[in-house]
């Protein structure tokens, strides 16, 4: 008698909440407390911010901080939430194919059910992005890890074309069809938010689109008539949540005063959240 992988069920959910036109809106998290903050707000899902995760960590985001570290927070993150997890392990925390394999056994091994892959390159006065073929071979010994694993694990293509610079519709279309035949089951594309651009990235991709909101980016809604699958806020929480830090602190270290603390959390309902993780 053969056993299902316990994250099996779990992971088809987080799939089945990629749906073209009503999509999976994640604002990412970066530690157990804004995992169970966004849970608790009514996310469907909690997918981590790498940035907001490598800072929380004391490192700088770019494949600065070794994956033994990553992985161990975001296994307090699965822990932390009843609805599936989502990692973003940047260009996969290993400079091989077979480095990005044991990573993804780690992801599932932290209790995560989802994976963002990205292309760039972060090494000075290279290429910004891996080449195609390269990326490829990435994605598909991510794929092929969690399938032997037995875990339909959301693969998520990250291209940064457009946050890099190196290259526009057509480009990503290339790029999107060549890690989908290799595996990934979503493409997300920061950096697009033009209406026109999103509308010929959903059409030309063969399968669900992510795209990243900030401040100025179309509405949910909007991105929603589009054909968008996920709308991801990237590490826009956790400067929000650090600009709120240094307001408050420069405040209570110049006038003296604590107006910005008012609307904190009720220190009750913020305990609560976590007690049942505490270990």
């Amino acid at each position: 008698m053969t056993h299902q992988h316990p994250l099996r069920a779990t992971a088809l959910a987080f799939h089945a909440l990629h749906v073209p036109g009503r999509p999976l809106v994640l604002p990412n998290a970066w530690d157990a407390v804004s995992a169970a903050v966004v849970a608790q707000a009514g996310a469907a899902a909690v997918a981590t911010t790498s940035a907001g995760l490598a800072w929380a960590l004391g490192a700088a985001d770019g494949d600065r901080l070794d994956r033994d570290r990553a992985l161990e927070a975001v296994a307090r993150i699965t822990a932390a939430v009843n609805v599936p997890v989502s990692a973003d392990i940047e260009a996969g925390y290993a400079p091989d194919t077979a480095g990005v394999a044991d990573t993804v056994r780690a992801v599932l091994a932290a209790g995560a059910v989802g994976v963002n892959i990205e292309d760039a390159r972060h090494e000075e006065g290279g290429e910004p992005l891996r080449a195609v073929a390269e990326q490829a071979e990435r994605i598909a010994a991510a794929r092929t890890a969690a399938d032997e694993a037995g875990v339909p694990l959301f693969v998520n293509a990250r291209i940064d074309t457009f946050l890099r610079g190196a290259g526009g519709v057509d480009a990503t279309l290339e790029r999107a069809a060549a890690f989908r035949a290799a595996g990934a089951d979503g493409v997300f594309v920061p950096g697009a938010v033009d209406p026109g651009t999103v509308k010929e990235l959903v059409a030309g991709i063969d399968g669900p689109v992510n795209v990243m909101v900030f401040p100025g980016a179309p509405s949910v809604a909007e991105l929603a008539a589009l054909g968008v699958a996920r709308i991801s806020a990237g590490s826009g929480l956790a400067q929000a949540a650090h600009a709120l830090v240094r307001r408050a602190a420069r405040e209570l270290l110049g006038a003296g005063t604590y107006g910005l603390l008012a609307d904190g959390y009720d220190y009750g309902e913020l305990n609560a959240l976590l007690t049942r993780t505490a270990s």
